[in-house]
């Protein structure tokens, strides 16, 4: 048996699920095999669609386009573990260190699988009341020295820390505040997240990079260390990419990288 190897990467496609205030996925047949006997598409996307990858410029100005990232930082080693969340539960500093404190190692990349994948779709449950991680979540991340941090959820944040909550250009959807409240016993959402993505803020200034919507196999590979794989575009000044996202095992050990010998 040789190399295996698993997709993380949702779909990408007409009508995939998209974040609530970008504009929708368009694909034309510009050629098409009737017309021209061949096959030519045209996407018109944002980059922060199904499977993808932030660039730190994306949130934290100054900091790299995703041109500008090295490319070590696009495949390593790295763990999926399971921290199950519901509707709008905090991901926390506890929670990394209960799932991950004794195995997470320095330069890893950190794959968290909160169930969340299995409800991906074009609704306000997926990308509204999704978990989240919250502030702590983002400095357990920097204290263990991870490279890419990456998730089954709508966004580096908890989605009420975006615009979807009463965040900068938001609330995008004001009937969430009163559902807020009585989900939570009573608490205004601007005192539980009173900061606009500070998640992706500690991140990107501390250099590590964000996948969003992590899904396909995640759980075949949850509770494994594995190898990851996750190229982006080499996209001058780009915000972000999507990515096929790509984890990969040798059962064996016995496979190795070419050592480039010339022939």
């Amino acid at each position: 048996m040789g190399l295996e190897f698993y997709n993380l990467s949702h779909r990408f496609g007409y009508q995939s699920p998209n974040w609530p205030y970008f504009e929708d996925v368009k694909i034309e047949r510009i050629h098409y095999h009737a017309k021209s006997g061949v096959l030519s598409q045209r996407i018109t996307t944002s980059m922060h669609n199904t499977t993808h990858i932030d660039a730190p410029a994306h949130v934290v100005q100054g900091t790299p386009f995703i041109d500008e990232v090295p490319l070590p930082h696009f495949f390593g080693s790295g763990i999926v573990v399971s921290i199950p969340k519901k509707k709008w539960e905090q991901i926390t500093y506890d929670d990394l260190e209960r799932a991950a404190g004794k195995v997470v190692r320095p330069r890893d990349v950190v794959i968290v699988n909160t169930g969340w994948h299995k409800l991906y779709e074009d609704s306000e449950d997926y990308f509204c009341r999704a978990p989240g991680f919250v502030p702590s979540a983002g400095e357990w991340f920097v204290e263990k020295q991870v490279k890419v941090v990456g998730h089954d959820t709508q966004a580096n944040d908890h989605p009420l820390a975006t615009a979807i909550g009463p965040q900068r250009n938001g609330p995008l959807h004001p009937h969430l505040a009163e559902e807020y409240k009585e989900w939570s016993g009573g608490r205004d959402w601007k005192e539980d997240f009173p900061e606009w993505e500070p998640v992706h803020r500690i991140l990107f200034k501390n250099g590590i990079l964000g996948i969003e919507n992590i899904g396909g196999d995640i759980d075949k590979v949850t509770g494994r260390r594995c190898t990851f794989a996750f190229f982006p575009w080499n996209w001058e000044r780009g915000d972000g990419c999507i990515v096929r996202l790509v984890a990969i095992m040798d059962p064996k050990g016995s496979f190795r990288i070419d050592r480039g010998e010339t022939f």
